[in-house]
């Protein structure tokens, strides 16, 4: 497939969805790729089938967005991988069969999401662990429950929606743990309080968890999980150094999420580190513009701040591309200015929350005999011993020990050995350069992946 648009959209979530629909309004000719088999992300997920007929549809507000972008004449490219660029070009692989293909726009909006981000410890790789995301999909869109007694810890306000998603599907939830204590009153979370529709979402999740004598015990971390074959048992501990022992048969434990920035700095876009996440972000203007022309960012590949932040900056990177291609003029001053007004007070409560629940110390505290990276089995000891020779930056620390190499290179744990690797030398956090494919693809049943080595790049 080789194909050229006005605007091409990688991600097909609600600032992807946003932005797509503002462009064909304004006429442009639009494309989304995404490498799920429906739009939506993960915010939208669909439900299929017998769930769908039982339970009905899951955020409805997700399909009418949909609905209307399909109607607006938007070009759906489901199950299609972006897995590498060469000279602006975007190089897709169809997810059924591995079949290649070249797409082009004029501009190029990036809105490809986040990762979860984890912590490992003794014991994370046992079945029966998994990340709250993980928890929350089986819950809402399969209507399945991952266990029948779960603790659910890590950082975050993410865990409180997942607790009440596991209450729904008959889950006995033992516990929230959070490993700091940013429930507890304050002057940083008084300022949450004039966040109405935050505070009122809080409470719906508090009242729930309330009503089914859930405790949110706050200062504990998960230290170790162990069973025989499946997790049994998770001990913890709080911060005042107290260890309990808690029997389980699901653990859902996460520290919030991380940008998806591997397309954008393929292409060249300048990035920095959130000096509260440690996490790497594109530098960008109010309307998602990269310091690569033509290029555009939204939703939480520019950093993490939910489905109201991702459909605001959508909007505005739609009204931005759609003028830049000289499409429209101008937009509605009135409008810019209230988006612009919403996106600025959001973004000021996403650093408020990150700075209430930033977890990054838990880094320091993983064990040597860690297993941080699963597909080469390398362990944090390893990651530090090899920190402390010469060649002690995070790449020579990547070459020699392979963490990082491995099918997810270092999507599972990136975040893990660049904080192990700083902490070690005591240098600044770094991160994993972007490099093809950015996930394993499917190679075709011809064998050949490009038609001219010259055009294949490093694989």
């Amino acid at each position: 497939m080789t194909a050229d648009y006005d605007a091409v959209i990688v991600g097909g979530g609600p600032a992807g969805l946003t932005a797509s629909l503002v462009l064909a309004q304004a006429g442009a000719r639009v494309a989304i790729l995404d490498e799920q088999t429906e739009l939506g992300g993960q915010y939208f997920k669909r439900r299929h089938g017998q769930v769908l007929e039982r339970h009905g549809d899951f955020r409805p507000a997700g399909t009418k967005l949909i609905e209307s972008v399909r109607r607006a004449g938007v070009e759906c490219l489901t199950g299609h991988l972006v897995w590498g660029v060469q000279d602006g070009d975007l190089w897709t692989s169809r997810v059924e069969d591995g079949e290649l293909g070249r797409v082009r726009g004029r501009v190029t909006l990036v809105a490809s999401g986040a990762y979860e981000k984890t912590i490992p410890f003794p014991g994370w790789t046992l079945p029966g662990v998994c990340t709250p995301g993980c928890a929350l999909h089986f819950a809402t869109v399969d209507r399945v429950r991952v266990g029948e007694r779960v603790l659910v810890a890590g950082s975050g306000p993410f865990l409180l929606p997942v607790a009440c998603s596991l209450l729904e599907v008959g889950a006995s939830v033992i516990a929230v743990l959070e490993t700091t204590h940013s429930y507890r009153l304050s002057t940083t979370n008084l300022a949450a309080v004039t966040y109405l529709k935050r505070m009122r979402e809080l409470a719906q999740y508090l009242g729930t968890l309330c009503r089914h004598r859930v405790p949110i015990r706050q200062g504990w971390r998960v230290l170790e999980a162990s069973g025989s074959g499946h997790v049994e048992r998770i001990r913890v501990s709080s911060d005042r150094g107290q260890i309990e022992e808690i029997k389980v048969d699901a653990l859902c434990v996460g520290y919030g999420f991380r940008p998806s920035t591997e397309v954008p700095r393929l292409l060249g876009v300048e990035c920095r580190l959130d000096p509260v996440s440690n996490d790497l972000v594109p530098v960008i203007d109010d309307f998602g513009r990269t310091t690569t022309a033509g290029l555009y960012v939204a939703g939480e590949v520019s950093g993490i701040g939910g489905v109201d932040l991702a459909l605001t900056s959508g909007h505005l990177v739609g009204v931005a591309m759609a003028m830049d291609l000289g499409l429209v003029s101008q937009s509605s001053t009135s409008t810019v200015a209230r988006l612009l007004r919403t996106q600025a007070r959001l973004r000021k409560f996403n650093l408020l929350t990150a700075r209430l629940f930033s977890s990054d110390d838990g880094f320091r505290s993983i064990a040597d005999d860690t297993v941080v990276c699963r597909c080469e089995g390398v362990t944090a000891g390893t990651i530090r011993r090899a920190s402390l020779k010469g060649w002690n930056d995070l790449q020579a620390v990547k070459g020699f020990t392979r963490a990082g190499m491995g099918p997810c290179q270092g999507r599972e744990c990136g975040a893990a050995v660049a904080r192990l690797v700083a902490d070690a030398t005591g240098s600044a956090v770094e991160a994993f350069p972007a490099r093809m494919p950015i996930k394993p693809i499917s190679v075709p049943s011809d064998g050949i992946l490009m038609t001219s080595p010259q055009q294949a790049g490093p694989l």
